[in-house]
Parts: structure tokens; C-alpha cells; sequence
């Protein structure tokens, strides 16, 4: 059986303004996006240790081959905490200092 998926709320804002741009951008693009990311979900879930660590000692990221996103992820007990679906188009310093 697999662990438990946690998407935290930042994360799930990110998915949220991914699917309506993509949405916008094309009519059914966005349920693309997100049935592709729903597939990397399963596998971190089923399979996580598929994935390398880049940030010691517990954060890891993925980064989707097909959407310019990496998925930013930490494994605690049986659980999958995803803190972040970024996109790796946006510049960070700008994000951060719109908030």
C-alpha cells in the first residue's frame, strides 16, 4: 500500500492557477496538466524512492518532463507532503515580493 499524499495549501494554489492558465490558453489543457501531475502524485505515492534527494536532508523535487513545473516534496513516516508545485518559468524573487 501506498503512503499518504498531502498537498498543502500553497501547493494546491499553484496547481489551482496552473489549470486555469493552461485553461485559458487551450480548452481541456488544463485537465491535461492535471491528470499528468495526478500520474507523478501516484507515482511519489507508490514509488517514491524513485527520486533522488536534491535538498538535504528531507526535501526532494521532481521535475515533470512534459509542463514546465517541478514538484517540491518531503517524505515524513508514511506521508507525502507536497509543499510546492513551481513553476519553473516564474521568477521567485518577483512571486515572492508580489505577496
Amino acid at each position: 500500500m501506498g503512503s499518504k499524499l498531502i498537498i498543502e495549501p500553497k501547493a494546491q494554489e499553484e496547481i489551482d492557477t496552473a489549470i486555469a492558465w493552461y485553461e485559458s490558453k487551450q480548452v481541456g489543457l488544463g485537465e491535461v496538466f492535471l491528470n499528468y501531475l495526478d500520474g507523478y502524485f501516484q507515482t511519489l505515492k507508490n514509488e517514491k524512492a524513485l527520486f533522488e534527494i536534491k535538498r538535504n536532508p528531507v526535501f526532494r523535487e521532481v521535475p515533470l518532463k512534459r509542463f514546465p513545473y517541478i514538484i517540491i516534496y518531503e517524505e515524513y513516516q508514511n506521508r507525502v507532503i507536497v509543499y510546492s508545485v513551481f513553476n519553473t518559468h516564474r521568477d521567485p524573487i518577483k512571486k515572492s515580493n508580489n505577496n
